[in-house]
């Protein structure tokens, strides 16, 4: 099992703790916003394999894991910080050029990070990504995270609203993304990071996405009810060079719920010329 090593690094003002292994090419991976969520627990299962062939970066966003949590009334928790802890984060490491891999969340700050700077992002993945306003309202499955109660079972019902009814989460994942959201912070930092997400903060106008030329690969699951297909089929069409690869009995976790799969079709991805 590759070992993990964990590191802190200011971006801007904001202590962000990320993960790291391997060597190779720059791979970043960005975790999603859920309640509880955080790069060792969205991403533990990739890194091993992932860093067997790149330099795995895995940083967790304001507000979650043991990154700096700053008080809403000082700092917002919306879409621009966290597109701008990213570009900082690069800036860091002197990371000159990377492959960027978000879910959710992440993905729309991987988003962001393309459009601020083109010339560091080699290539782009979006899992379950964030980024354009459908569905219109927030669905059933997203309304157990925005109305998460800082109890087990109402982590429970996050867990199971972003993933297919086949998946049963381990009892130490549930535990793990309950803690986390019991951190000092956490619960104010969570509840900001919501209020921001109802204001669709998370969206881009699609006119800056058509800017995005990078090759992307556009990964959904077939059952996700939080990123649904409709927004993954608008990708396609607004990313001029992007493929697409669906994964059947799959929610909003690719990488946890089917994580060789997602894994192989990644590095399929990154790994084959295109044209």
């Amino acid at each position: 099992m590759t070992e993990f090593a964990s590191n802190f690094v200011d971006t801007n003002g904001i202590r962000t703790h990320y993960l790291e292994a391997g060597s190779g090419p720059t791979l970043v991976l960005m975790h999603g916003g859920g309640a509880g969520a955080d790069a060792y627990g969205n991403w533990r299962e990739c890194i091993p394999i992932f860093a067997k062939k790149y330099r795995v970066i895995a940083p967790d966003m304001v507000g979650f894991g043991r990154s700096d949590k700053p008080s809403p009334e000082g700092f917002v928790y919306d879409q621009p910080n966290r597109n701008r802890q990213l570009v900082t984060l690069l800036d860091a490491l002197n990371i000159e050029k990377a492959f960027l891999v978000g879910n959710s969340m992440g993905g729309a700050t991987c988003i962001g990070a393309t459009l601020q700077r083109p010339e560091r992002v080699e290539r782009l993945v979006l899992m379950g990504s964030a980024g354009l306003p459908i569905p219109e309202k927030p669905s059933p499955q997203l309304l157990h995270n925005l109305n998460y109660d800082f109890t087990v079972d109402g982590m429970r019902r996050v867990i199971a609203g972003l993933t297919s009814p086949k998946y049963s989460p381990p009892e130490e994942l549930v535990q793990y993304r309950f803690n986390l959201t019991n951190e000092p912070g956490a619960k104010a930092a969570l509840a900001a990071v919501n209020a921001e997400t109802r204001k669709g903060t998370l969206n881009y106008p699609e006119d800056e996405l058509r800017k995005i030329k990078q090759p992307t690969l556009i990964v959904n699951g077939k059952e996700d009810g939080v990123s649904t297909l409709a927004r993954a089929y608008r990708f396609l069409e607004l990313f001029e060079n992007s493929w697409g690869y669906i994964v059947p009995h799959c929610g909003h976790w690719a990488m946890i719920e089917h994580t060789a799969d997602f894994c192989a079709a990644v590095d399929r991805f990154l790994s084959q010329p295109v044209n």
